[in-house]
């Protein structure tokens, strides 16, 4: 077995609330290898995005660690995890979060300045070959709000990958896209693994995540593999429970 590419151990945060503690993620233990393409599935509240914050160090744990390419990312200052973040992580929104006055490849330009990972010269040639093998480089010089929702998530993916970074992650990527647009996005993230790239969404699309090679639940503050199958008899177990106690107490 290589070397794990994301090592996490005894993994805990917990949130000060008003009515006490809330323990969202309790003691993860749990190994990413490079090139996994990995979804992230549970039930709403359970801490997938919390999660996601861990790995990409926008949050940091109570207590325990995460090392992503063999750097202890809950031990590096502030300042320093930026830089690191902008080199090392892509992430794609949900609602893509394409700066509206930039046009397409100035918006995958822009984590290149920030990141100062390539020549300036180089940047608009780069940015031109992401859009390029995404399908949209013919729509480099229009603005955001003249693409469609899937030309959009594209030009997001082709941004998340300016700085060529180890890791992708995606927070519902696709939550916001029709299914074909989806089923693209999907393919596109599976090509990127293929490549080397490690990958790890979040999602509640069952219809998608069923071409996703490895699935991991997230429930009661833990995680572990499963099945398409036990975690969708999981959530109908959790709907019919909701259904009883709203006619209980109804």
């Amino acid at each position: 077995m290589t070397e794990a590419f994301i090592q996490i151990n005894n993994l805990v945060k917990t949130f000060d609330t008003p009515a006490g503690p809330l323990n969202v993620l309790r003691g993860i233990n749990l190994e990413i290898h490079k090139g996994d393409f990995v979804a992230l599935v549970g039930p709403s509240g359970s801490g997938k995005t919390t999660f996601l914050n861990m790995l990409t160090a926008i949050d940091s744990p109570t207590s325990g660690e995460v090392l992503v390419g063999g750097v202890p990312i809950t031990q590096v200052s502030q300042g320093k995890l930026t830089k690191w973040r902008a080199r090392n992580v892509g992430i794609v929104f949900q609602f893509f979060q394409l700066l509206p006055t930039l046009n397409v490849a100035e918006n995958v330009i822009a984590p290149m300045d920030f990141a100062n990972v390539w020549k300036a010269k180089e940047r608009r040639e780069i940015a031109l070959k992401l859009l390029d093998r995404f399908g949209i480089k013919d729509q480099a010089q229009k603005t955001p709000d003249m693409l469609s929702g899937g030309q959009q998530q594209r030009v997001a993916i082709a941004r998340a990958l300016a700085n060529n970074p180890p890791l992708v992650v995606g927070d519902e990527p696709t939550g916001n896209l029709d299914r074909m647009s989806a089923t693209n996005v999907f393919e596109l993230l599976q090509q990127l693994a293929d490549r080397g790239t490690t990958v790890i969404i979040v999602t509640h699309d069952r219809e998608l995540v069923r071409s996703v090679p490895k699935l991991l639940e997230l429930r009661d503050g833990t995680i572990g593999e499963t099945t398409l199958e036990a975690a969708a008899r999981r959530r109908t177990q959790e709907l019919r429970a909701s259904k009883t106690r709203t006619a209980t107490q109804g």
